[in-house]
């Protein structure tokens, strides 16, 4: 039996009448997604669900489609809420990015009139936006401040694995996956609950060195449990023991690179340039165009020029909201630094309930 479109609240705004709709529960969705060539893997209902599940945000569409006739344009967001921060639109919370899926101007410009009319209405605090390419989009974000810049690095998988690996910065990445197949590091896949408790405890020890607390370890769970095939753990071993990992995702034929974790005492295994070759030659296998290496910060210096090192290409990656908050940051950075003293002598215990307690907050 097919399923009813989610029942729409309508709302008018001038040239241009716009719904919400439910992602979750419009039989439309996932076939407009299929056709959409912005939409990625951060839009799909098992991404939506594993948030929904892990932080109890909702998700919620708005588009000028009319009800019963198929979806042709779309911006998803959820809505982060909690008893300790107001209600606020997020496209998406805890992905790299969300473009909006709308190629007309002028209806973009509408939704985000819209939105500023909803927080106008006390609906939301604030509306957060997260295009992979802002000025694409041919739109006026007046009152849209620029609030975070990243650096996005993408990898074009269309060459042959040879051209591939001979872009590999050779002392730095080409050396490290040769070193670590001669000291025997194996690769090892899979999605069961040992593979995400693995995971889990290198990332412990990765945030530790980073003063940051881990995602709750359900949050990993649900992205094993709600994306299935489409999602995978890597580990690294040597021996038998764990040294790194990775969790990739899949959608289309785009490879997304979405967390990293290491046990330090190996580094020099070179367990983390491994794993993301390994990636590559399966990604290759599986028919993929692109490996998405995610955002990078940028006042991660090191980490921009890692994942340089593997042939990426480098853009700019701007996040878009209203209203900003841009005289905040120096206040927020300096806090940041604080809270990162304090989390780098926590136990683990105590570390781990930390990020439980924290991230359903931050979206």
């Amino acid at each position: 039996m097919n399923r009813q479109p989610a029942r729409a609240a309508i709302i008018s705004i001038p040239s241009r009448t716009l719904q919400t709709i439910d992602p979750l529960k419009d039989s439309r969705w996932e076939s407009f997604l299929d056709r959409h060539p912005r939409s990625s893997v951060f839009h799909t209902k098992s991404w939506l669900q594993a948030l929904q599940r892990t932080y109890g945000y909702e998700p919620i569409a708005f588009t000028t489609s009319p009800l019963g006739a198929e979806l042709d344009n779309a911006v998803v967001f959820c809505v982060v809420k909690s008893w300790l921060v107001n209600p606020r639109l997020v496209s998406l919370p805890f992905s790299d990015h969300a473009d909006p899926l709308v190629d007309d101007p002028a209806d973009l410009s509408n939704l985000l009139l819209c939105l500023k009319k909803g927080r106008a209405d006390h609906k939301w605090a604030s509306i957060e936006l997260r295009p992979m390419n802002a000025g694409m989009l041919f739109t006026d974000w007046a009152d849209y401040r620029d609030e975070q810049n990243y650096a996005l690095h993408l990898l074009d998988l269309s060459p042959n694995l040879d051209v591939l690996f001979h872009a590999l910065q050779k002392d730095s990445i080409q050396r490290k996956v040769i070193r670590a197949k001669r000291e025997g590091v194996t690769c090892e896949e899979g999605r069961s609950e040992a593979h995400v408790r693995e995971f889990y405890r290198l990332t412990i020890l990765t945030r530790r060195r980073q003063g940051l607390p881990p995602p709750p370890l359900r949050w990993y769970r649900n992205i094993m449990d709600c994306l299935g095939e489409n999602s995978a753990i890597r580990l690294a071993c040597k021996n038998d023991q764990p040294i790194a990992a990775i969790l990739t995702l899949s959608y289309k034929q785009t490879l997304t690179y979405k967390y990293g974790c290491s046990d330090a005492r190996y580094h020099r295994l070179g367990g983390m340039p491994f794993l993301l070759w390994k990636a590559i030659e399966q990604a290759k296998l599986a028919g993929d165009t692109q490996f998405d290496l995610g955002r990078s910060d940028l006042s991660n210096p090191g980490l921009i020029t890692f994942k340089s090192r593997f042939g990426t290409v480098q853009s700019k990656l701007t996040y878009k909201v209203f209203p900003g908050h841009r005289d905040d940051r120096g206040v927020y950075s300096r806090r940041l630094k604080a809270a990162k003293r304090v989390f780098a002598i926590l136990p683990d215990r105590m570390l781990v309930l930390a990020g439980r307690l924290l991230y359903p907050h931050i979206g």
